[in-house]
């Protein structure tokens, strides 16, 4: 009898491929930002009320689409650079890792952002997922113990520290609630994603 199987990958082919993955779901999420921002340009800014309206009903729809609208072209860019950089650190552990940590924080931050704000107001932009990635991967490696991960959790800190904590400080025009949410639901992203709540394959016999 014969019969064939899979060829077997090797670990770094297979790294590589989850890494790929993750950067191109990346390459998505800010293309979809930029092309929201193009569109709400040419409309003069109509899309933009379709962000996170604090404590109404009809504003949990921003929860959702807050982080694609920016007041902007430079709003955008500003919020553009550290995205990608925090993003691309989380992608090399593949799309899967990178869209569970987006909504993880998208959906957890948003409705913290939508309980707290001041009433009337609109939250729109994706520094809450900015905050959000760089608070996960600050927790990562405390959760998994992982010396790597630590070091560059550290590291975030060292290069975005000042400016995530400035911009936990109330300010006239921009939304410290968003922030601060995004930043908890990081951590609680981290801690639910950890390895050892991770499921186990049970090795055949």
């Amino acid at each position: 009898m014969s019969y064939t199987s899979p060829a077997r990958r090797s670990p770094s082919a297979t790294g590589g491929a989850r890494a790929g993955g993750g950067i191109k779901l990346l390459v998505i999420l800010v293309g979809l930002m930029w092309l929201s921002e193009i569109v709400d340009t040419a409309l003069n800014g109509a899309l933009d009320r379709y962000g996170i309206l604090a404590r109404d009903p009809e504003g949990l729809v921003g929860v959702v689409t807050a982080p694609f609208l920016h007041l902007g072209f430079g709003h955008l860019i500003s919020n553009t650079l550290p995205l990608v950089t925090l993003g691309a650190l989380i992608a090399l552990s593949g799309a899967i890792r990178l869209f569970s940590v987006t909504a993880i924080v998208t959906a957890v931050g948003g409705i913290g952002t939508w309980l707290v704000s001041p009433p009337n107001t609109i939250t729109i932009g994706a520094s809450g997922l900015v905050f959000g990635y760089a608070a996960y991967l600050v927790a990562r490696g405390v959760f998994n113990r992982r010396i790597g991960q630590v070091l560059i959790g550290v590291l975030v800190v060292i290069v975005w520290g000042s400016a995530l904590l400035g911009g936990l400080l109330p300010q006239d025009g921009i939304s410290w609630q968003g922030h601060l949410f995004g930043a908890i639901a990081g951590v609680l992203a981290a801690w639910f994603l950890a390895d050892d709540r991770a499921p186990r394959r049970v090795p055949p016999r």
